[in-house]
């Protein structure tokens, strides 16, 4: 387990990013559906399949928002479906964006920045899976 210690603490700290970003935001929407605590008019879903931001508020704090958290709890804890759950945590964060720009008809650079975050917590899921096969 030496090998993947940094592994984990980049996963782990990555996850608690996420987690916390996703559980505020997500409480927001879910508290003020109609987005104005973010400053996000309900607008912008004209495109999408809601009308508030009450549903996507629950998803983003829910699955992003604490999963990701339990996530992170689970790489600290070198719990043994650690990378399998960031894999599939990161998956879920990149669909999110790629729909979320997709409904939106628009593209913030927080997109891109979470974007990459997704991706980036599939890989480290990847690697750390690949690393505890190898110990």
């Amino acid at each position: 387990m030496k090998k993947s210690k940094g592994l984990i603490w980049g996963l782990g700290l990555l996850q608690i990013f996420i987690g916390l970003g996703a559980v505020a935001a997500g409480l927001a929407f879910i508290l003020k559906p109609n987005g104005p605590t973010l400053g996000m008019p309900v607008e912008i879903l004209q495109y999408s399949p809601f009308t508030n931001f009450l549903i996507p508020g629950i998803v983003l704090f829910s699955v992003n928002g604490l999963g990701s958290l339990v996530g992170a709890a689970a790489s600290f804890t070198r719990y043994r479906y650690a990378g399998a759950a960031a894999m599939a945590l990161g998956a879920f964060l990149t669909a999110w964006i790629i729909i979320q720009v997709y409904w939106l008809k628009a593209f913030h650079w927080l997109h891109a920045l979470y974007l990459g975050l997704g991706i980036l917590e599939l890989v480290l899921g990847l690697l750390l899976r690949k690393a505890w096969r190898q110990e």
